[in-house]
């Protein structure tokens, strides 16, 4: 019985240790999380194929091949169908009836400290298999993030992580889900690294590789060991051809910009259609069956068109036909309100679009042209590095897809022009263009976005000096002289604590030491109007902003816009506490110590 006793005690003692050491636990859940990131990312898949099935009369992934078998009517009805039941379920399932993707996964990662609710990662990617499924123009790779980061989430919350473990385990559940949708473990851990955690220390990039790792044996068990793209082996035919890959790279910029505007422009105009907002998908549905009794090869992700232009199989009036609808159709259907991701689309365009310019290519430079498999090649990558703001992540899929190092040598020129060029006329990805489009800038480093995840109402002071409009001028000079700020809050005398202004003794000016106006004169005479004013839902990044611009020591906060009630006020040095606070803890997380 001693014994037993003696080595129950040893073996909890080694169990605690092993669980004191962080970096251990922190290889155990990304292998947990990169298996749950897999197992979620192949339910994803079947559930496409369960949709599909019912939607279109069949389940396989060749989409195009076995559309065209089909009934016109099927083909025109299912979108149109899917389209009106997918609005209804995101009006009144999803959060604010909008569609869910990796934005609101890097949204999370800056604002709410990478939290996000299983419950409507559950929702969004059942609205996103039934887009895909009944033919909406969509990618899948978005979804399947957006899924395997929601799942992280709920399981850091449980363990009731950190905030930078739960980061860390947010890029797991990320990474695993790219390596389990392209079969390329490399471009997950970058994808997970550049696009949600943000930084590269070994403290989070040691699990995401495992858990990236673990997603694309899951994966490949599964399904095989086969690559997301059937790419024929291509050689480079010489250096000389460098520059007509740059100038792919030009071409799939403009692409990829119009792209992002033109995605918008959609969103701001189909909301001034007059029908109810869940009906614009049923309206996209209706333009992609249309195109699809004709182009079957527009319906849902488009891997098929891509493995044809990859092949060399389009001639040039078809891949020019397919990429002007597969642009048109993508846009509208994510501008509409379908739920699906930018990856798959962004990949078909440059497939396209690379085809159609090698085959220019090599009718003018027979001689040096590497045929225009070689550069659908290349603007694939050119065109998704660019929309997707990734050009990392992008090159890193497609040298795992190729294995070729000299035609990732020429991915690498066009990802790298397209991605220059994209930054500096759109000025960001579609990503970020979508955020900011809800009112939502990432701009600034880790220590900005952990500003952002603090309100104002956190430093709220209520020690300031608040003075009625009509006060008279020698009570205004008194209280000044007093107030250990030397800053005076006037509000509206009707008692409503409207904020009218503010004064400090650079504004009473001749007034501060001349008491001969001294009847004339009142607190709303002298008050500097319209001062600047924070509201409580502000957060600390407008507060740094708003007092490094004005270079006030300290703020008026009201309630809201409308009322203007002054509630308090914040001080220049809490505010810049907050930011040194920020900053600390941000290198703490990137040396895996938060």
């Amino acid at each position: 019985m001693a014994y037993l006793s003696q080595t129950f005690t040893r073996t909890a003692s080694t169990l605690g240790r092993v669980l004191r050491n962080r970096q251990l636990v922190l290889f155990i859940l990304g292998l947990a999380t990169g298996a749950i990131a897999a197992g979620a990312s192949i339910g994803f898949r079947e559930m496409i194929a369960l949709v599909q099935t019912v939607a279109l009369g069949f389940g396989s992934e060749r989409v195009a091949s076995f559309a065209a078998q089909q009934p016109w009517w099927r083909i025109l009805l299912a979108p149109v169908a899917g389209g009106l039941l997918i609005g209804l379920f995101i009006r009144y399932v999803l959060p604010n009836g909008r569609p869910q993707g990796v934005p609101h996964v890097m949204e999370a990662v800056a604002l709410r400290a990478g939290r996000i609710h299983f419950r409507t990662g559950i929702a969004a990617a059942v609205a996103s298999a039934a887009s895909i499924g009944c033919g909406a123009s969509v990618g899948r790779e978005g979804p399947v993030v957006h899924l395997g980061a929601a799942l992280s989430s709920s399981l850091a919350r449980r363990l009731h992580l950190s905030r930078g473990l739960t980061l860390t385990l947010l890029g797991c559940g990320v990474a695993s889900a790219i390596a389990a949708s392209f079969n390329a473990p490399i471009a997950g851990v970058f994808f997970a690294l550049e696009v949600v955690v943000g930084h590269y220390a070994l403290s989070s990039f040691a699990p995401i590789v495992i858990a990236s790792v673990t997603g694309t044996i899951i994966t490949r068990l599964y399904y095989g060991n086969a690559p997301a793209f059937e790419i024929p082996p291509r050689m480079i035919a010489s250096f000389l051809e460098f520059p007509a890959f740059a100038l792919l790279g030009i071409v799939s910029a403009f692409i990829a910009v119009a792209f992002i505007k033109g995605t918008a422009l959609v969103e701001d105009n189909i909301g001034r259609v007059p029908v109810p907002d869940w009906t614009r998908p049923g309206i996209a549905g209706l333009a992609v069956g249309v195109a699809a009794i004709w182009y079957p090869q527009v319906l849902g992700v488009g891997y098929e068109v891509t493995d044809a232009a990859l092949a060399e199989k389009l001639t040039l009036g078809m891949l020019v036909a397919l990429f002007v609808l597969k642009f048109a159709l993508s846009a509208l259907c994510l501008g509409a309100g379908f739920s699906g991701g930018v990856f798959s689309p962004a990949l078909v365009m440059g497939a396209l679009a690379g085809g159609a310019f090698g085959l220019v290519a090599g009718g003018a430079f027979p001689h040096l042209s590497s045929g225009p498999g070689a550069y659908a090649i290349v603007g694939m990558g050119a065109v998704a590095g660019a929309i997707l703001g990734a050009p990392i992540s992008t090159i890193l899929i497609i040298f795992e897809l190729t294995s070729n190092f000299t035609l990732t040598i020429a991915v690498m020129i066009g990802v790298v022009i397209a991605s220059v060029i994209t930054q500096q006329v759109a000025g960001k990805s579609f990503f970020v263009v979508q955020l900011e489009r809800r009112g939502i800038s990432l701009a600034g480093g880790r220590e900005t976005s952990l500003l952002r995840s603090r309100k104002v109402a956190d430093i709220l002071r209520s020690d300031f000096e608040r003075i009625a409009a009509d006060l008279p001028m020698p009570e205004v000079r008194a209280r000044l002289q007093a107030d250990p700020h030397g800053e005076l809050f006037v509000v509206d005398a009707d008692g409503s604590g409207r904020l009218a202004g503010t004064i400090t003794l650079q504004d009473l000016g001749d007034a501060a030491f001349d008491t001969a106006r001294d009847g004339e004169l009142s607190a709303a005479r002298v008050a500097r109007l319209s001062p600047p004013a924070l509201t409580l839902d502000a957060d600390l990044e407008d507060a740094r902003r708003m007092i490094e611009t004005a270079g006030e020591d300290q703020v008026a906060v009201v309630a809201d816009t409308e009322s203007l009630r002054l509630v308090g006020c914040v001080h220049a040095r809490d505010v810049m506490q907050a930011y040194q606070s920020a900053l600390l803890q941000a290198r703490a997380e990137e040396r895996g110590e938060a």
